[in-house]
């Protein structure tokens, strides 16, 4: 969890087997199974939302804001999220031409409760499932190789060919795949393992060069980040394209092979791991195929799969295959062990903005928690049991099930 983060992985989920996003696409690059659960909304009210008169929603309504310049550019017939579960474009639009001028929290959920409806979210197996998050790494690099700086982030390949499957079936909206023309069929691209054996040597395609094989890896993970360079100045690069083979959790197999616990296992146990293990762990990075290219990105950063700016602590990474991207949803879960608020309800409204390779399923958030080692801290090991509920506005019909 996609600035890039399509194809992000979301930092904890990294540990447990999935992850989310990265972002730098405006379109959702999720894995191309069909999705094996169906979603549906039970509608409610906004006293059924747990801690909704508590939260101070301005950060909130500056990252709704984005995603309604999204929608305004849309044309107004066009469906929100899959199979038009989330209405058009046009019942969108009306909703955000009343947005308040202001920021103030009271007029804020004013706004909110005469323009929307909420649904508890849930799938075949109930309304509980988990949440992530993920963050921007900040690192050195440079846009020369030398021997500190050896490591090379690749540019996406002319040859490599991404489908959005959804332009061909209607069914299929979210799902994309990735791979090469060769006598006129496509075929799967090159692997890691393969581009780390020097698949595309000689090709010009490395944009910028990092010092630790390790932190590229978990830069491709998040799928966007900030780059100190050498030379002076710092740099955003983000999700330029996906190589089209499904993410391995590198985290699991630490896990299964018994050399990490669950419960120790945390973005950052992870990466120390493979630190502490050089010999081991280009081999071991290498069973995760997926891999991700990259563009620099001018401006403010991260952009999510949605193609706006993410808000730290208040973008979210869904499964774009069964949920519209911009919709606000409330979350119901808790604070990770580790952090200073361990224990206590993390309940929040936050905006669906971004999509990840393994947010999979109808209740499954990844949430951006910002930039840095302090996004680290928290991101790195939120692994949550939790609900959420959607806002849809009034004027779109009950979703009927979709799966």
């Amino acid at each position: 969890m996609i600035p890039g983060t399509a194809c992000r992985l979301a930092a904890a989920a990294l540990i447990a087997g999935g992850l989310a996003g990265c972002a730098g696409t405006p379109a959702p690059q999720p894995q191309p199974e069909s999705p094996k659960e169906l979603v549906i909304f039970a509608p409610a009210s906004f006293a059924d939302l747990p801690g909704w008169a508590d939260d101070e929603l301005r950060a909130a309504l500056a990252a709704f804001r984005r995603s309604c310049a999204v929608f305004a550019k849309s044309p107004p017939g066009a469906p929100v999220g899959p199979q038009g579960i989330g209405g058009s474009a046009a019942e969108w639009q009306q909703v955000c031409a009343e947005v308040p001028a202001t920021d103030d929290a009271a007029a804020t959920r004013k706004f909110l409760e005469q323009e929307f409806t909420p649904y508890l979210v849930a799938g075949t197996k109930g309304s509980e499932g988990l949440f992530t998050g993920y963050y921007e790494p900040e690192l050195a690099g440079a846009r020369s190789r030398s021997d500190q700086y050896s490591v090379p982030l690749f540019r996406r390949p002319a040859e490599l060919v991404m489908v959005d499957l959804g332009e061909f079936r209607a069914d299929l909206s979210g799902n994309s795949i990735a791979g090469r023309v060769v006598d006129g069929r496509l075929k799967p691209y090159a692997t890691r393992a393969d581009i780390d054996s020097g698949a595309l040597a000689g090709q010009d395609l490395e944009l910028l060069w990092l010092a630790d094989s390790v932190d590229a890896f978990f830069l491709q993970v998040q799928g966007s980040g900030r780059i100190r360079l050498a030379e002076g100045g710092t740099t955003r690069v983000g999700f330029a394209a996906h190589n089209g083979h499904g993410f391995v959790s590198i985290g699991r197999i630490l896990i299964d092979e018994g050399k990490l616990t669950k419960d120790q296992a945390t973005a950052q146990s992870v990466a120390q791991w493979l630190k502490d293990h050089p010999a081991e762990a280009p081999a071991l990075m290498a069973r995760n195929p997926r891999f991700i290219f990259f563009r620099e990105i001018e401006g403010e950063g991260p952009i999510g799969a949605q193609g706006t700016v993410l808000t730290a602590q208040r973008s979210m990474a869904v499964d774009g295959a069964l949920l519209p991207l911009g919709a606000p949803f409330w979350i119901d879960t808790s604070w990770p062990a580790g952090t200073d608020r361990a224990g206590q309800p993390l309940r929040r409204l936050m905006i669906a903005q971004d999509v990840g390779g393994a947010i999979k399923g109808p209740v499954r958030g990844d949430l951006f928690w910002g930039t840095g080692a302090a996004a680290l801290e928290v991101a790195g090991r939120l692994k949550q049991p939790g609900r959420y509920f959607i806002l849809l506005p009034k004027t779109v019909p009950i979703p009927a099930p979709v799966g």
